[in-house]
């Protein structure tokens, strides 16, 4: 079993690539990595950003592709207009299976895209993706709605969900996940219960779902079932948490 992340380096280890490996790793599945930009961060803030060149990009997922059988991949930080616009390429070209995790905005503030990214996300990456996991901040960006509790979120929701199947995740909320698939037969709108942890070990939460869910659909599990088990996975990595982060090896701390 193996994955690929198309994503950011963090040097702090809490976000990007490092914790797309860390969580393959640790549900068993074997990670390949591409690094779409560099950061100058930590857990508390990101001071700038210097992007890889897009052909370079290609390059790196060409020759892992030319080596290894792949049919799961996940998006992380993509930064510019043309990054996502290569990389929706050769997810045609490669027919991948793709977990979007639309990162716009770090969570401590700091700017991780360009001003265009929105509206090529939303044109060229979410229509050839099998699912995308904004937070409520990135669903706003997405949808130019105000989300102000469930019903907002719901909303938002359903108006990507006309894209690909999306989840709004619920960490900014009461912790509640909302997913929404749209097919030729039914639109389907379901809650995915979770809670709200007490923690500062949050840096990375939503790059770790992303990957769990990921990591979970390589291993043969439905859509539904691997959102469910990333809820646990990320839960339980942030319980056991820190430097700020989450720790996704949490079973080896197991009795």
């Amino acid at each position: 079993m193996i994955a690929l992340s198309i994503a950011g380096f963090d040097p702090s280890g809490g976000a990007g690539i490092l914790a797309d490996v860390k969580t393959f790793q640790a549900l068993g599945v074997y990670p390949t990595a591409v690094i779409t930009a560099l950061t100058a961060q930590n857990v508390k803030q990101v001071e700038s950003v210097e992007s890889v060149n897009p052909d370079f990009v290609a390059k790196q997922i060409d020759l892992i592709l030319a080596e290894e059988d792949i049919n799961y991949a996940k998006t992380g930080m993509l930064y510019s207009a043309e990054m996502v616009e290569m990389v929706a390429s050769k997810v045609k070209e490669y027919n991948l299976k793709l977990v979007v995790d639309p990162v716009l905005v770090a969570g401590s503030g700091g700017v991780l895209s360009q001003d265009n990214l929105v509206e090529t996300l939303k044109k060229h990456l979410l229509p050839v993706a099998e699912l995308t996991t904004p937070n409520i901040h990135e669903a706003e960006a997405l949808t130019g709605l105000e989300i102000k509790g469930e019903d907002d979120a719901c909303k938002a929701a359903c108006e990507l969900g006309k894209l690909c199947p999306t989840v709004v995740t619920g960490g900014h909320m009461n912790g509640r996940d909302i997913f929404y698939q749209s097919s030729l037969n039914e639109n389907s709108l379901g809650f995915i219960e979770g809670e709200i942890l007490k923690s500062n070990n949050t840096h990375g939460s939503g790059c770790t779902y992303s990957a769990a869910v990921t990591a979970y659909l390589v291993k043969g599990l439905s859509l539904v079932e691997s959102l469910k088990q990333a809820s646990y996975f990320t839960k339980k990595a942030i319980e056991n948490g820190s430097h700020g982060t989450l720790n996704q090896i949490w079973r080896l701390n197991q009795p």
